[in-house]
């Protein structure tokens, strides 16, 4: 005979990941005449619940070696950068995003310029990443369950029922040769 159990649990009730591609500009002290270099460090994000979707805000700084002054020099521009990307993303057996929800948002590709230009003295980039999202929630699991009474196997010291039978009771009654 079997009946069911249902066990309330932690588990991932959804599950996400999206690339995007933004453009930033920066603008370096000098006029640049040719970008060297150029590379994102630093980057920082976390997730939200925003209404039933999830909000990333994220910064990261990027890095621009150029030359200047008819490429006879160089140097490097630092700039911080903010983002938001909202996500939608699809939940798992009618289950909700609720303020108990956790969501767990990781960079599966790390900031990267793809494009850069230099427009008007202006540096253009264009960054990529892809961010993935994992929602942590409440949900039922149900398991057959079987009545058993006791699934121990019993054993019985059957050394030391034979030892007690084999017992010389006329042992001391020897003499010794």
């Amino acid at each position: 005979m079997s009946n069911y159990r249902e066990i309330v649990t932690k588990a991932v009730i959804g599950k996400a990941k999206k690339t995007s591609g933004n453009k930033f500009n920066v603008q370096t002290e000098e006029r640049p005449d040719t970008v060297l270099g150029c590379w994102v460090i630093n980057n920082t994000f976390n997730g939200t619940n925003n209404r039933g979707s999830v909000l990333i805000n994220g910064a990261f700084d990027v890095n621009v070696w150029y030359s200047y002054d008819n490429d006879t020099k160089t140097a490097v521009s630092t700039q911080r950068f903010t983002y938001t990307d909202k996500m939608n993303v699809p939940l798992k057996n009618d289950t909700v995003l609720d303020n108990n929800s956790e969501i767990i948002v990781r960079s599966l590709k790390q900031p990267t310029v793809t494009n850069v230009e230099i427009n008007n003295g202006l540096v253009e980039l264009t960054i990529e990443k892809e961010l993935g999202v994992e929602i942590v929630g409440n949900t039922k699991v149900k398991i057959s369950v079987e009545d058993v009474d006791d699934d121990y196997e019993e054993l019985i010291d059957e050394e030391l029922d034979n030892a007690i039978e084999e017992i010389n009771e006329e042992y001391l009654d020897t003499e010794e040769i």
